[in-house]
């Protein structure tokens, strides 16, 4: 992720956050989020329901900006050409918006922000759920063993392969990814929400 997107002229450049209808390591994704400064979250209306679904309260910082899958268009992909975004996250990805992505398909606001990152060379870390033929993930009612399919597993290899993407596997890969990108960004992170 060396390619360093121009951010002349935007006051106060913005890490953008797309949540899939994962429920994969959902809660600790959202507790990263917390500790973003000048935050944007993108909510696909997959991962709406899995708010509902794992009760969870989606309190952030009171400038954060959430944006709701509720256009044909997608239409606030369209602040990725103007420079608003110096990096995206796409977290928890669920295997369907991975093997979208890798596809080149983008008919959602989470798979359209991951493609609209990529035109404009925007950095992004993508945290895929299907990294292991045996994962043991959280499910509404508690832990559940899961298998994902070879080409769950293939898409997620493809995706490391593409340009100014960083894929990770595990919770402590993402907070490290993000913690890189604060770093080389020169950002403090939030230490409180309230």
């Amino acid at each position: 992720m060396d390619n360093e997107h121009d951010l002349k002229g935007v006051a106060r450049p913005r890490f953008g956050w797309a949540l899939t209808g994962s429920g994969h390591f959902f809660k600790e994704s959202l507790e990263i989020m917390r500790t973003l400064p000048n935050l944007d979250v993108f909510v696909s209306k997959a991962a709406a329901e899995v708010i509902r679904m794992y009760k969870q309260d989606f309190d952030l910082a009171s400038d954060v900006r959430i944006f709701k899958d509720t256009t044909a268009s997608s239409a606030p992909v369209g602040a990725f050409y103007y420079g608003v975004y110096h990096t995206l996250i796409v977290a928890p990805a669920t295997s369907n918006t991975v093997a979208k992505c890798v596809a080149g398909i983008s008919d959602n606001l989470a798979t359209n922000v991951f493609a609209q990152a990529g035109k404009t060379r925007v950095p992004t870390i993508v945290f895929a759920c299907d990294t292991a033929p045996v994962m043991d993930t959280e499910a509404p009612k508690g832990m559940v063993k899961v298998y994902p399919r070879r080409i769950d597993l293939e898409c997620t290899e493809r995706l490391k392969t593409f340009d100014d993407t960083t894929v990770v596997e595990t919770v402590e890969d993402l907070q490290a990814a993000v913690d890189a990108r604060l770093k080389a960004l020169n950002i403090s992170k939030i230490t409180s929400t309230s």
